[in-house]
């Protein structure tokens, strides 16, 4: 029996189901998390659906969480998805259901979930779940809405389409999911474009980026640098792609500090593979797209050192 199958049989066996994803979501997490509610909603209608997660303004126009009492978890599958490892999991109540399965494209480094469903090579997890309904029609339905939804997860976790997870699988996927009844141009749209606030970050990052010899690059954004844009943490995932397109750059990293102190890193590369170098601080992901953790002022430098160094071995 294939993994699908054994996930399709876990579905069908229980009338509840909490679907979980990654804190600080993309629309990848939201969009697979969403679009997998919608297609077991649509399949099921009998079933109790609940999606579990913070709520963010930013990403309202995907969709909400629900509110969900810690009873209802008691006879429950939990579906995971979109994310590596279990400190990442929003909402911790994701143990309390009665099975727990993982659907992702990460790097499998924390194993957890039976069963597992993970595959590296694809492009976002809302591809998977597409798959998943693909294989299973017209067993499983597809709303337009869970359409839209998978369909600004691929667009995210691409990049428009632009990063080299991009197969001509996620492509024929994405001409697929634009045949149901939702505007293509308007999820697009919706993922491009930024208010003011980030309007004016965007010009502080390429003001401040630094660029060394090797094409390694970091930005720092301090409390204090943050504080006069009235952005939070969760609202700087727009510019991380922003020094990707100087074309000096090869890697960068972008250092976020938390209201604790500490500094979450957002790591991405055009090449030289990063996801080791995460790991080594706490943190972990894909080889060109990854995150980390430094706990002060003091490991930032080394960090720096660490992807410079990095960068001069690749080439």
């Amino acid at each position: 029996m294939s993994v699908q199958e054994q996930i399709l049989n876990q579905i069908k066996k229980y009338k509840t189901i909490i679907i979980h994803r990654h804190k600080r979501p993309d629309p990848d997490a939201i969009g697979s998390q969403m679009g997998l509610a919608e297609i077991i909603r649509a399949s099921f209608p009998d079933k109790q659906v609940f999606c579990a997660g913070k709520n963010f303004p930013g990403f309202k126009w995907l969709g909400t969480a629900d509110e969900i009492s810690d009873d209802q978890y008691k006879d429950a599958l939990v579906i995971v998805v979109d994310t590596a490892n279990q400190p990442r999991i929003d909402d911790d109540r994701y143990t309390k259901g009665k099975a727990l399965i993982k659907i992702d494209h990460h790097p499998n480094d924390d194993q957890f979930g039976d069963p597992m469903w993970v595959v590296p090579e694809a492009s976002s997890t809302s591809e998977l779940i597409f798959d998943f309904f693909d294989m299973f029609r017209p067993e499983l339905k597809l709303s337009d809405e869970g359409a839209r939804l998978l369909y600004a997860g691929i667009v995210g976790d691409t990049g428009r389409f632009m990063y080299p997870s991009t197969s001509s699988h996620t492509l024929e996927v994405a001409s697929k999911l634009t045949t149901y009844h939702f505007s293509a141009s308007d999820v697009n749209q919706a993922e491009d474009e930024i208010d003011m606030p980030l309007a004016r970050l965007s010009a502080y990052v390429y003001e401040n980026l630094k660029i060394l010899k090797s094409g390694a690059a970091y930005l720092i954004l301090s409390n204090q640098v943050l504080k006069p844009f009235g952005l939070g943490d969760e609202s700087t995932s727009s510019i991380v792609p922003l020094p990707g397109r100087i074309k000096e750059v090869l890697s960068w990293a972008i250092f976020v500090q938390q209201k604790e102190g500490d500094y979450r890193i957002r790591l991405r590369s055009k090449g030289p593979e990063i996801n080791e170098l995460a790991k080594k601080y706490g943190g972990g992901g894909h080889p060109l797209a990854s995150g980390a953790v430094v706990d002060n002022d003091d490991q930032i430098k080394p960090f720096i050192q660490d992807l410079d160094d990095l960068v001069k071995n690749s080439k």
